[in-house]
């Protein structure tokens, strides 16, 4: 008898939603809390209870067909095109934090090039991004396009994202366990976006994207490592527009990014 192939973990997530699909149809809802294929074994930590829903399987299914992906090689530019798309659909139906899946209008899950010479990462959505679904569109988001044209670039030419992808209510800052909960998005938008050089907008992103309690004030000005890309981490733009006396300390930290990418500084700046 010929030996099959296993089944890789997209196929195996195909069809346990083609089973979900089924049991749903026949009105059931709930199914015992039993082990599932090991692609999907998020689903155990998911659902401590006796029993489990239909929706929380469907999503460790999703879940484990994006993140059991370690030993896969990442695909052309189009796949991982596509693959990007697929984890923002998935980003949109993330129901991990409550509060924030209950007061958001819209996921924002990112926007740019794949393999960006620079990746901005900031802390969360505000009001604006909420509105719109896309990063950095509001006040702040100006004077991050500002920074952006001032080294040289344009905002289509850098991607940015943030650590959360959804909006804190009243702009707070993100919790913990909402960092927590968005770090498998976070690390797969990134393996896939693969820049080359990521700059962490303050002491929000810095720290949760390098895991480090250091303050920004420590932590500004010096090239970091996030798996393998360097890391600059400066002041957010918001915080620019409130002390703009230290928008030179942040075009001090740009000048060392484009000097460590090979770019030259754009004169009269």
């Amino acid at each position: 008898m010929p030996v099959l192939p296993d089944p890789v973990p997209a196929d195996l997530a195909r069809q346990l939603r083609q089973q979900v699909d089924s049991l749903r149809s026949a009105g059931v809802e709930w199914v015992p809390n039993s082990p599932l294929p090991a692609v999907i074994g998020v689903a155990e930590a998911a659902c401590a209870s006796s029993v489990q829903s239909m929706e929380a399987v469907e999503s460790a299914a999703v879940a484990g067909a994006l993140f059991d992906s370690g030993e896969r090689q990442l695909g052309s530019p189009e796949e991982r095109r596509q693959e990007l798309a697929v984890l923002a659909e998935s980003v949109s139906k993330c129901t991990r934090c409550t509060e924030l899946a209950c007061t958001r209008t819209q996921t924002v899950f990112g926007v740019g090039k794949l393999d960006a010479e620079i990746c901005f990462v900031g802390e969360a959505p505000g009001a604006d991004e909420d509105a719109q679904g896309e990063p950095f569109v509001g006040a702040a988001g100006q004077l991050l396009n500002r920074i952006i044209t001032a080294c040289g670039l344009k905002r289509e030419e850098v991607y940015i994202c943030n650590i959360l992808k959804c909006r804190p209510p009243g702009n707070r800052l993100p919790l913990p366990d909402e960092a927590a909960h968005c770090r498998e998005y976070l690390e797969r938008q990134l393996e896939l976006v693969q820049p080359k050089f990521i700059c962490a907008l303050g002491a929000c992103a810095a720290q949760n994207l390098l895991g480090t309690k250091l303050s920004i004030g420590k932590l500004r000005g010096q090239f970091q490592q996030y798996r393998g890309i360097p890391v600059l981490c400066t002041y957010h733009p918001a915080y620019l527009l409130r002390s703009p006396d230290k928008k030179r300390d942040v075009w001090e930290d740009m000048k060392k990014l484009l000097q460590r990418m090979g770019r030259a500084v754009p004169a009269g700046k």
